[in-house]
């Protein structure tokens, strides 16, 4: 799949994929910044791209973010639909501070994937689903 992405920030590294490392792509904080603890901050990433019809792509923190930065993503996953491909449409990653941290430009913040849109669902209303119930949050035990 050849997708074309636009840099929007000078001395950007090159977006990689890395075959059979990980499905996941690494994004670059795209300048400097210092954040105050409880501050709300919309990171900007450098890149903007033009993703295929049909596609998506999800953004999530790297595992090591919040320990590296102290930040949390404030919409969870960020979900970055094709029709998001303006030449002004550079993606952000959302972020709440819960400690001050300073952010360097190219630091690796979050990651992403592409993945194909999801497929037209119909649902049928029924009385009883036919399986056990399991209840969910944590009921199988800790061990």
């Amino acid at each position: 799949m050849n997708i074309k992405i636009k840099y929007f920030a000078d001395d950007m590294e090159p977006l990689t994929y890395i075959d059979g490392k990980s499905d996941w792509i690494d994004l670059r904080a795209a300048q400097d910044m210092t954040i105050a603890a409880g501050t709300y901050v919309a990171i900007p990433l450098g890149i903007g791209m033009k993703l295929p019809v049909g596609y998506e792509a999800h953004v999530v923190p790297r595992s090591s973010t919040f320990k590296n930065f102290g930040l949390l993503q404030t919409n969870s996953m960020g979900v970055i639909d094709e029709t998001y491909c303006g030449d002004n449409d550079q993606w952000h990653f959302p972020a709440y501070a819960t400690r001050d941290t300073v952010i360097h430009k190219n630091d690796r913040i979050c990651q992403f994937r592409i993945m194909e849109h999801q497929p037209t669902i119909e649902f049928t209303p029924v009385e009883h689903l036919a399986d056990e119930s399991r209840g969910g949050f944590g009921s199988s035990g800790i061990r």
